[in-house]
């Protein structure tokens, strides 16, 4: 009875994957909570061959689970007008709800005949045994054993939980197990009292707010998370996350984010050595919360036993969120490497939604989705280099042949401008911006560095000096003696140092040889 409920609560089984040597499955290993049989190699399939029982009442949960996802993202909608019609009244909700009553139980008696379609089907019993003795005991066998399997990744066992290294995170001068605050109260106008009836006028604001951005904002932003989606890429994925395995040829590790959020696949390559330094950390982060990127340095600090300045972060994207809050966070990471990301995503929400919504758009980013980039980056001290994509569909306000209304110019700029304030005046952000209207190589050789002839030696002895006087720590006030004309050669040497161009569209895979380090002095 125990394994029957096993099987019905159990996760939805994808893959299993063959052994490449068959010395490497054992024929006989007793069943213990340390180890389980694992079947011979010649009885592994590729793909997990459901029976028919489980097959169908699978599709049926599915296609609820579809419907549930529809009518989710359109709550606010239905809300809206079933509330026009006058359905809300308690004539008609409590019908409602007998009839919701009935349907769940329906779907919770097809969810038990899943399980026992499972429970007959011979490879998701010997899982779901895998499964359970790797929650037991994750032994380095059972993991083994585990690693053959492609299932829903939420019931994969934690190795690492946000809490274990806290009070060493703090003692060692990281941010608190708390972290570093993500979104910040709204400032409050000067001379506006935040009494008691003014939280009570901006309360339908707010509830209208955090139901937009937890229902169709965050589902736009973060297009992954939808189910939808998820169903439609799945073969995609799963080959992907096959030629993964087989690459690596590691073990798959979960971890736990502080708000309780999973963070996907990660693969360690251990080579020969089970020493921290002979280990390779290869992760798929997340892009919805910077708390998942949190857990991922900490797992490379404390359990691979990286120091931070052997860490550099490369992020593409939204993701350029998580990657500037860990380096806001981790003040001593190596380098900060954001490919076609931007300063703010306001403007960006403002271009998909329609001009009357501004107000409501504006305050739901800034309260729930609030992905301020360039703030967080300029909190970091280290290295930066800022990959723009010349014919970026997604992060452009209008359309991508208008080079200039990509949000990377914006995120270099507000860079620049905190760093090299100086510098940066009327005279330097004004042929900085011409540089950018640049969208290759040849156009900026031709149009700017022939026309100014910027000296790189020149600048870098100044940089140079001044850092050997007065130290590293940004802001710099480099250039407040100069002239329009140093000030405007020191602009456009620091603007190619940190933002290169790339001729491609925004989901164009980066070749190796566009891939280079940041520059520092």
């Amino acid at each position: 009875m125990a394994k029957l409920l096993s099987c019905v609560l159990g996760p939805r089984l994808y893959k299993i994957y063959r052994e490449r040597d068959s010395e490497r499955a054992p024929s006989g290993v007793p069943e213990t909570p340390t180890s389980v049989t694992a079947p011979p190699s010649s009885s592994w399939d590729t793909y997990y061959q459901p029976r028919a029982l489980e097959k169908h009442a699978d599709s049926i949960l599915a296609l609820a689970s579809v419907f549930w996802s529809i009518s989710y993202y359109s709550s606010p909608f239905a809300f809206f007008y079933l509330y026009r019609k006058g359905y809300l009244s308690l004539s008609k909700v409590v019908p409602f709800s007998h009839y919701a009553g009935t349907l769940l139980l329906l779907l919770a008696g097809v969810a038990c005949l899943r399980g026992i379609g499972r429970w007959t089907n011979p490879q998701y019993r010997q899982f779901i045994t895998i499964l359970e003795a790797t929650h037991r005991n994750q032994s380095a066998e059972n993991k083994r054993q585990l690693a053959n399997y492609n299932f829903d990744f939420k019931s994969w066992p934690v190795d690492f939980h946000w809490k274990e290294p806290s009070s060493r995170k703090e003692s060692r001068g990281g941010p608190s197990c708390q972290g570093v605050a993500l979104l910040r109260p709204e400032p409050l106008h000067r001379g506006t009292a935040d009494t008691l009836l003014n939280r009570v006028k901006k309360l339908p604001c707010q509830i209208t707010s955090y139901l937009v951005a937890h229902t169709l904002g965050r589902r736009m932003l973060y297009p992954g998370s939808v189910y939808l989606l998820q169903k439609a890429l799945m073969p995609v994925l799963l080959q992907g996350q096959a030629r993964l395995v087989e690459e690596c040829n590691g073990r798959r590790a979960k971890l736990l984010a502080c708000d309780g959020n999973e963070i996907d696949t990660m693969f360690v390559d251990r080579r020969e050595t089970s020493e921290p330094q002979g280990q390779k950390l290869g992760v798929p982060f997340p892009q919805n919360e910077a708390n998942a990127m949190d857990v991922v340095v900490q797992f490379a600090i404390y359990r691979l036993g990286f120091q931070p300045q052997d860490i550099i972060i490369y992020a593409w994207s939204i993701g350029g969120f998580t990657a500037t809050w860990a380096a806001m966070s981790y003040p001593d990471i190596s380098a900060v490497i954001l490919d076609a990301s931007f300063d703010d995503l306001v403007p960006l929400a403002l271009k998909v939604m329609p001009d009357s919504w501004r107000g409501l758009v504006t305050r739901t980013v800034r309260q729930h989705l609030n992905l301020n980039n360039a703030e967080q980056l300029c909190r970091y001290q280290g290295p930066v280099l800022l990959i723009r994509r010349t014919k970026d569909e997604i992060i452009t306000t209008t359309v991508p042949e208008d080079i200039m209304s990509n949000r990377g110019n914006d995120l270099l700029l507000k860079l620049l401008q905190y760093r090299y304030p100086c510098v940066m005046a009327e005279e330097g952000l004004r042929v900085v911006r011409q540089w950018l209207e640049a969208s290759s190589q040849l156009e900026e050789a031709a149009s700017i560095f022939s026309r100014w002839e910027v000296e790189e030696d020149w600048c870098l002895s100044v940089l140079r000096s001044y850092q050997a006087e007065h130290g590293p720590d940004f802001p710099w006030s480099v250039g407040e003696d100069m002239n329009a004309d140093g000030r405007q050669q020191l602009a456009l040497f620091l603007a190619q140092k940190h933002l290169h161009n790339f001729e491609a569209t925004h989901c164009t895979p980066l070749p190796a040889q566009n891939f280079q380090m940041p520059w520092h002095l």
